[in-house]
């Protein structure tokens, strides 16, 4: 058996691609912090205009990955990140839509897990598990007193999915780099992007429900752009093993 490692088939569409996010995801950073200020409606504009527009280019990075990891996983990862970019509209509209765009992003965990158990078992690992279910545990715990009651059952449910999610992005890449799987490579991306989404939302909950962090919209879009991109990067297929066939 021979292992041919091939370079990334989108590598000029890729480069152009994280050039274009970088500087739409700082429009929308840069946005969202000068909003506050005189020129206001022109800042919010730009935020507005630049938000979602950055996710769209990570799905299109996503999308024309190839060779993918696997057609099933590529696609999991594709409506996850849809999912992301319904929340991040109805997150960024003027009306109180925190609970549909909570929904929207807990469906887009909910698929990223689905790639995640194509091919490793939910909870193999179940000490990676149970650290980042006890992580947003120990959030949800500090941040209790300060979560009003109709959204307690709804952020609960999210802080399960989210780590629930985290935990077998971490299990997965543990269980590919101990057995030196080819895979290794993609599964590290998509547990780093998986941990700054935990940490994204971990800023965010901080931010909303306790007290006003400094600068709060450069750490949590920062940190979410950065997640997409890790999970979005993670579908490229990193080697072909050919040649089984013949050597049996």
């Amino acid at each position: 058996m021979s292992v041919i490692t091939l370079p990334a088939v989108s590598r000029p569409v890729s480069r152009w691609l994280a050039l274009a996010t970088l500087v739409v995801a700082l429009g929308a950073i840069v946005g969202a912090l000068m909003a506050s200020g005189a020129a206001s409606a022109v800042w919010l504009w730009l935020h507005w205009l630049c938000k979602p527009l950055a996710t769209v280019l990570i799905l299109l990075l996503a999308w024309r990955t190839q060779p993918p990891l696997s057609v099933r996983y590529q696609r999991w990862i594709l409506v996850g990140i849809v999912c992301s970019l319904l929340g991040d509209v109805l997150l960024m509209l003027p009306q109180d839509l925190f609970v549909p765009g909570l929904v929207a992003f807990l469906c887009g965990h909910q698929c990223f897990i689905a790639a995640f158990i194509g091919d490793s078992r939910f909870g193999a690992r179940p000490w990676w598990l149970l650290a980042s279910l006890a992580y947003g545990a120990i959030n949800l715990y500090l941040l209790w007193d300060s979560i009003a009651a109709p959204l307690r059952l709804p952020v609960i449910v999210y802080v399960v999915v989210l780590s629930s999610m985290g935990g077998q992005a971490l299990a997965r890449a543990w269980t590919f780099v101990r057995r030196g799987d080819a895979q290794a490579g993609s599964a590290r991306r998509a547990a780093v992007g998986a941990m700054l989404f935990m940490l994204s939302d971990s800023v965010l909950a901080w931010n909303r429900f306790h007290a006003a962090i400094p600068l709060s919209s450069l750490w949590v879009l920062s940190t979410y752009y950065l997640a997409l991109w890790w999970i979005a990067r993670s579908v490229q297929r990193d080697d072909i093993l050919v040649g089984a066939g013949a050597a049996q």
